[in-house]
């Protein structure tokens, strides 16, 4: 099997790492006092800024009102709230206080929120407005360690729920009491100490509270800095659910180099902010390529005429000029000049749809489809696909702006090891694996090997060259009545890259004697469509139901067929009235489908395939 070896610089990065999240924030706030930390829209939409310094003060005010409420090091204080600056100086305060994160989505159902706080004993919870308070309030009874409710936006009763002022003026007196109380409490963290307790949004039954150490969030940061890809200098957008693990180590990530971000975490206004902002670079889960392709795609092909022609040319163009860049081969003069005009009329508009700055997207999070990543490659936009679980404190590979692989997931990090099972499955070793499951002492002892190997449940391979390619996760791996395996996720990946229509796919035929498929068609892309189709002001029930677009995604399918294993091939399939939400329990925050919910509720029209 490959090993991939490190520079010596690189492993000297990490060895010499921070020992902990709170102790980076403060050299953080040392080192670059003056410089923008973070930009944020105000109740007017106005972008706002604050400086290290600034943000150092703020924290060490929350931190330290965390203190006068009783908060001990290593307890636990939950966030129930969306992506905004309140949400990562709450993170940031309750790590200075020397306790840890529980992250509470929120979307997350009233059971389940009492479910998580209860099952972590938080002490306290920062809840981002009324509707989170409500649902707090709901279970009061069931939550008796939960002695303080600070309300981010919403209204404080001045007694179990308070405001965010308030606690920050809490703190304020009590630091003129106890003027070293929070230098104290970092002092008094070790690297393997408790930093978040993220629960897992899960496919299936309860969340389970994955144990992250100070230690794993510093290493992760480390290992951006030995990459050397990112600097001071650059700007990040974030907009990540920071209840996901990806999210999360984009603000270690932040502490470790230095640059700015720019927070907000309202994904329909990703596009527009993006055109503000305009980041540098910017982490996402691959659904929000897939939606910004589908939506290029469809406007073009709406408007038709020569429009059309000029961008189905410059796709072509774009295309041999991607892959001769990646096989490092020289580029003709030709291609060069038919490039140029390409990017001229077509590639440069797509890139100003992000902002007209960024070097390169990261994506994580779910599978990107190759053909995705191969599109956006070749309109000069460059997406690092990136590997991780919750329980390997997000990243355990990735690619690299000056070494990549579309379809991988890139290179291990360095100080860490992986290794390909006997039966397939992808084994990770290193700082960054979690402490365990909270209360969970089964399954963590199924998860890890004595000596420290964390089986993903994912299977894959690993090349000659060290990148790594996921090929199917254990769980969804299927075998059909024929007693032929299939592996959903590729092709659902290939789909994705056909059908710029479609939201989600998902496969089904386990002990079936052929696959199926129920697909779901993204709303923008359909409103699209249908005024290039005669359909202009129909809903989008009366458009997805329509024999014409059955006959489009049937040529779709077709397509698909003709690029896979006889066995794999979609002999029949379904459009759904709606879209897949995360409101109906059909997807999970980070995007993931649950398809034992998806094919429970559809189980009639499958059984219907098959009768």
């Amino acid at each position: 099997m490959p090993v991939v070896t490190p520079t010596p610089a690189q492993l000297e990065i990490v060895k010499n790492r921070a020992a902990t999240v709170a102790g980076m924030f403060y050299s953080r706030v040392k080192e670059s006092g003056s410089r923008e930390a973070y930009r944020y829209p105000d109740a007017n939409e106005v972008w706002q800024s604050l400086t290290w310094a600034e943000t150092g003060d703020k924290v060490t005010r929350l931190a330290a009102g965390l203190v006068a409420l009783g908060i001990q090091s290593e307890e636990r204080v939950a966030i129930a709230s969306g992506t905004r600056l309140e949400w990562i100086l709450s993170d940031l305060a309750i790590n200075a206080a020397g306790a840890a994160t529980t992250t509470v989505y929120p979307t997350t159902m009233a059971d389940d929120v009492a479910y998580i706080l209860a099952d972590s004993d938080s002490r306290v919870v920062f809840a981002e407005d009324d509707e989170q308070v409500a649902k707090l309030r709901e279970k009061h009874s069931e939550l008796p360690s939960i002695v303080k409710v600070v309300v981010i936006d919403g209204t404080s009763d001045g007694d179990w729920v308070i405001s965010f002022d308030d606690l920050e003026k809490l703190g304020e007196g009590y630091l003129a009491d106890h003027p070293t109380v929070i230098e104290d409490r970092v002092a008094g963290i070790t690297g393997d100490s408790l930093a978040t307790l993220i629960y897992t949004s899960g496919t299936t039954g309860r969340p389970k509270g994955v144990r992250l150490s100070h230690d794993g969030w510093s290493y992760e940061g480390a290992v951006m800095v030995a990459g050397g890809f990112l600097s001071i200098d650059d700007l990040q957008f974030l907009w990540l659910p920071m209840a996901h693990s990806f999210g999360k180590v984009l603000l270690t990530t932040q502490l470790a180099i230095g640059f700015p971000t720019a927070i907000d975490g309202r994904v329909p206004r990703i596009v527009d902010n993006l055109a503000i902002v305009q980041p540098t670079f910017m982490g996402a889960a691959p659904r929000i390529f897939e939606k910004a392709y589908g939506r290029i795609v469809g406007m073009t092909e709406a408007e038709g005429g020569a429009k059309l022609k000029i961008f189905q040319w410059a796709e072509g163009v774009g295309s041999e000029y991607s892959k001769a860049i990646r096989s490092g081969k020289s580029v003709s003069p030709v291609l060069k000049a038919k490039f140029a005009v390409a990017d001229k009329l077509v590639f440069s508009k797509v890139r100003a749809r992000f902002g007209g700055r960024v070097r390169f997207f990261i994506s994580g999070a779910a599978a990107l489809s190759p053909d995705i990543a191969e599109w956006f490659h070749a309109a000069g936009v460059l997406i690092l696909e990136g590997y991780g679980l919750t329980e390997t404190s997000a990243g355990a590979f990735v690619n690299q702006p000056d070494n990549f692989k579309l379809g991988s997931v890139g290179l291990p990090f360095p100080g860490s090891e992986a290794k390909i099972a006997a039966d397939g499955e992808v084994l990770i070793k290193g700082p960054h694996i979690m402490r365990g499951y909270h209360n969970l002492d089964t399954e963590s002892a199924s998860s890890l090997t004595e000596d420290g190997w964390l089986h993903t449940g994912d299977e894959g391979r690993i090349d000659e060259d060290g990148f790594l390619f996921i090929t199917g996760r254990k769980k969804e791996l299927f075998k059909t009545s024929g007693g032929k395996y299939v592996a959903p996720p590729h092709i659902e990946g290939i789909f994705k890259g056909i059908s710029a229509l479609t939201s989600q796919i998902v496969v089904h035929g386990n002990e079936r004697n052929f696959c199926s498929a129920l697909i779901t068609l993204d709303p923008d892309a359909v409103t699209e469509w249908a005024a290039g189709h005669g359909m202009a002001g129909k809903t989008y029930t009366e458009v997805v139901s329509s024999p014409e677009m059955y006959a489009h995604i049937q040529s779709q399918i077709d397509e698909l067929n003709a690029k896979i294993n006889r066995w794999e091939t979609i002999k029949k399939f379904a459009i759904l009235d709606h879209d897949l939400s995360i409101e109906n329990g059909e997807i999970t925050p980070s995007m993931k489908v649950k398809r034992n919910v998806v094919e429970a509720n559809n189980k009639a029209i499958l059984d219907g395939f098959y009768a």
